[in-house]
């Protein structure tokens, strides 16, 4: 009896009890640590992590005998996405965030969603295009837009001058940053992207060149 008594007092006490918070204090005290987070994010996570899928990619290629297939065309292609995308890393990275830099990267995105689309339907028919490969693009498809976004709100104030036309003197002139990024994280990131990017995709087109000489004289 008394068991039983303590157990709907328990039950009791558990139904008028105050709702527990999800957070006691806010994950972010203030907004410049909401600014450093997502740049942070943008720097060490975004643009390292984007030579993953590029390399993934590269060696779908190569399992899928592209020297031998599409050959050159695509991957001609391939290196066309990579200047589209590398471009806008570039200016971000060294200048000055404002209307011309935004515009850029923009145009550059839009340019390189379409030479996407050229690419699969390039490779389309001239050679197996398995599932992971499609899920693979879609990472490389997204990432330049998720890069401009980060960009953009981390710059709202360029964002506004942007959609007003660029009204300012410098506006649209390309500058060095006023901090710049400090040169081991440059230098990182170059050769992240020389050994995971360039290089494989250096091969690839190699490749597909040796190839077309072997047939051609073989004919």
């Amino acid at each position: 009896m008394g068991l039983s008594l303590l157990t709907r007092e328990a039950w009791r006490h558990w139904r008028r009890g105050p709702a527990e918070r999800p957070l006691s204090r806010p994950l972010f005290s203030s907004p410049d640590d909401v600014e450093e987070a997502a740049r942070r994010f943008l720097l060490l996570g975004i643009l390292p992590l984007w030579v993953v899928p590029g390399l993934a990619d590269w060696w779908m290629h190569r399992r899928t005998g592209i020297e031998r297939t599409s050959g050159i065309k695509e991957s001609a292609t391939h290196a066309l996405m990579m200047t589209e995308s590398g471009v806008p890393v570039v200016l971000g990275l060294l200048a000055r965030i404002n209307p011309l830099v935004l515009t850029t990267m923009g145009a550059s995105a839009a340019v390189h969603s379409a030479t996407a689309l050229y690419d699969v339907s390039l490779a389309t028919g001239e050679r197996e295009i398995r599932p992971v490969e499609q899920h693979i693009h879609s990472f490389l498809e997204v990432l330049p837009l998720t890069a401009l976004a980060f960009t953009a709100c981390l710059h709202p104030d360029q964002v506004r001058s942007t959609l007003r036309g660029g009204p300012g003197p410098q506006d649209w002139r390309l500058l060095p940053k006023e901090r710049p990024l400090s040169a081991a994280y440059l230098a990182g990131l170059a050769g992240a992207i020389g050994v995971g990017v360039v290089a494989p995709y250096a091969e690839e087109l190699w490749r597909c060149l040796r190839a077309r000489a072997t047939t051609q004289l073989r004919s």
